[in-house]
């Protein structure tokens, strides 16, 4: 039995009716035109749902603009209007001087802020002064009364009108002040060309319509004076009164609305095709004035619809090939179900891999970790045991200090016995008796220089407790005074007040006054002009200086930085301790010792103390305890 061909794409059956294939053939085809022809239309939608969001952006931007311009004049008239020769200038019969000086000035003041002129206006109408005085073009003399903004200012104390000179021929925002009760008005005039530059540039039509919908500010030059709707014949007489506009014929703007769409009108262009565009509006704040731009939907909707013509035929024609696809499908799925096995065996051996050196990592991160906290042991042992050398040094280099300040007691209590033998032969006992007391105190002295390593032995806290400054120098200088005798050196002393105190430790600060003293002495001796002075310095703030200087050879700069160093001495016998330790003595005392000049001629060293008030830490308070 033979069968008959089927019939080929677009062939017709016996009975002249389309195959089944012609059919679907035709579908297709009306299918691609209905999605293009939907694309086109969302397309369009789309385009101007974009086009009205960018004009409303761009219309505040420029009413930001205009609002800018007019804002930068708004306060200049009111400024002027109470300048003392603005006032003069409107007096009974001004000197010919001061209205130059008024002209000059506002000539002036124009250049600076931009204005456009700034002229000055009497009472009767005439003009008095002005920016623009002695040009071709000036106002002045020039009768202004019948100008609304001159009747405004002078009735209502301020008046604005934006309207076409007379004279410059060249349109503008006239404000106007009025000066005192009713002399004059000041007036300054705005000019507009660079907003309408700027919006020229943007390539968008932008126009400024007052209340009555006249255009007053705008891109196109040829659409100034025109209306929005008609004027009546009243309007037009009042307009034509106040020479508001020239001779402008304030026309209808050719503006033409689309119907159906209330925000979309056509635009004529005179032999010119129409073009249509968004029309978008604002109010000017604090103005009766309102923006409009008009946005050109054109280009941008037929871009757009183009855009999806194409994109519908490209998905009508993906379509298709997804269909021709269908048939290569299963071995395509094949494939890449085999290569989607390849690819995870891979990436498990991969994982594997990774794992295996992760664990690797990580133990032998636990043997670094482990490592570390034996280091850290180590650490914290080997600190206790530095602690601990630290503080045997500290005790070795205090019990030397201990030895060296308890010579000189020593050396004063020899001296006073063997004074006090001679006195009592000679039969002296009133003063011999006065040498046992001196005697005595260097005694207690040497005791609490003991009690002193005693205490550091123990760890004790140092002591901040008021003190008596007299007290303190009057014992230091006891114990000095006699070497100073011997070495022949001057020893001048301030003497502080009675009710001086400060915070500190007295015998540890009159250790401090020693060490400066006894290094002050060593360093002038010999000298033919050797001195020493013990001085105290106030600001009457909370700290006291004691300074001790002298006339010795000063320090190097290149040893300064390492006199309080432990160790550290410039003598043949010393031991470098003194300073290290005295600083330490002062700094538990809540004070400074710094080495506060004689680089060249003499040395200075400065112990700084707290002064003690009533609210001053108790005795025997460790430092950094709440009082």
């Amino acid at each position: 039995m033979i069968r008959s061909a089927a019939p080929e794409s677009g062939a017709r059956t016996p009975d002249g009716t389309p195959s089944r294939r012609g059919l679907a053939i035709l579908l297709g085809l009306c299918a691609v035109l209905a999605a293009t022809w939907l694309a086109g239309r969302t397309a369009e939608r789309w385009a101007l749902s974009d086009l009205r969001r960018a004009a409303r952006s761009a219309i505040g931007l420029q009413v930001g603009v205009l609002l800018a311009e007019m804002q930068k004049q708004a306060s200049l008239p009111l400024a002027l209007a109470t300048d003392p020769e603005v006032v003069a200038a409107l007096g009974p019969d001004p000197d010919r001087g001061l209205l130059d000086r008024v002209d000059k000035r506002l000539a002036q003041i124009a250049a600076a802020t931009g204005s456009a002129v700034i002229y000055v206006i009497g009472a009767d109408g005439l003009t008095v002064a002005a920016s623009n005085a002695g040009s071709d073009r000036s106002f002045v003399g020039q009768d202004y009364g019948f100008r609304p903004y001159f009747k405004q200012a002078l009735a209502g104390g301020a008046g604005s009108q934006f309207a076409l000179g007379t004279v410059s021929s060249r349109p503008g925002l006239y404000l106007a002040r009025r000066v005192g009760t009713g002399a004059g008005v000041v007036v300054v005039k705005v000019e507009f060309d660079a907003v309408e530059a700027a919006w020229r540039a943007a390539h968008e039509v932008t126009f400024v319509t007052d209340a009555r919908g006249i255009v007053l500010v705008t891109s196109e030059p040829g659409w100034r004076f025109d209306t929005l709707d008609a004027i009546d014949a009243a309007e037009r007489a009042r307009i034509e009164a106040g020479q508001e506009f020239g001779a402008a014929s304030l026309k209808r703007l050719p503006l033409h609305p689309i119907a159906g769409k209330p925000d979309a009108v056509r635009v004529a262009r005179g032999a010119l095709p129409a073009w249509t565009a968004i029309l978008s509006q604002a109010p000017v704040p604090g103005t009766d004035w309102r923006l409009f731009t008009l946005t050109p939907v054109g280009t941008a909707v037929e871009r757009e619809r183009l855009q999806a013509w194409i994109i519908a035929a490209l998905a009508t024609a993906l379509v298709g090939y997804g269909l021709f696809a269908l048939a290569d499908r299963g071995r395509r799925t094949r494939t890449r179900l085999a290569e989607a096995a390849a690819r995870r065996a891979e990436l498990e051996t991969r994982v594997e891999a990774r794992t295996r050196a992760l664990r690797e990592t990580n133990a032998q991160l636990r043997a670094e970790i482990a490592e570390r906290q034996r280091g850290e042991a180590e650490r914290e042992r080997l600190g206790r045991e530095l602690a601990q050398a630290g503080r045997l040094a500290a005790l070795g280099q205090f019990a030397a200090s201990m030895a060296h300040e308890i010579n000189q007691p020593l050396a004063a209590i020899r001296s006073y016995a063997d004074n006090t033998a001679i006195l009592i032969r000679r039969g002296r006992s009133d003063d011999a008796a006065e040498n046992a007391a001196a005697i005595g105190r260097l005694t207690d002295r040497i005791a609490g220089l003991t009690r002193q390593l005693k205490g550091f032995a123990r760890r004790a806290s140092p002591r901040r407790e008021p003190v008596v400054l007299r007290d303190v120098v009057a014992n230091a200088l006891e114990l000095v005074t006699a070497r100073a005798a011997a070495l022949h050196v001057p020893l001048a002393a301030d003497r502080p007040d009675p009710d001086l105190r400060v915070l500190g430790d007295g015998p540890r600060l009159e250790q401090v006054l020693v060490n400066l003293l006894q290094n002050a002495l060593d360093a002038v001796a010999g000298r033919p002009d050797a001195r020493v002075g013990l001085h105290l310095r106030s600001d009457g703030g909370e700290r006291i200086a004691v300074e001790v200087a002298d006339t010795g050879p000063g320090i190097p700069d290149a040893l300064r930085s390492q006199v309080f160093d432990a160790f550290f001495t410039t003598k043949a016998d010393g031991l470098g301790l003194g300073l290290a330790i005295a600083r330490g003595i002062v700094e538990d005392c809540g004070g400074n010792l710094i080495l506060a000049g004689g680089a060249d001629a003499g040395t200075v060293f400065r112990m700084e103390l707290l002064r003690a008030t009533e609210k001053s830490p108790g005795v025997d308070k460790p430092l950094g305890a709440t009082p």
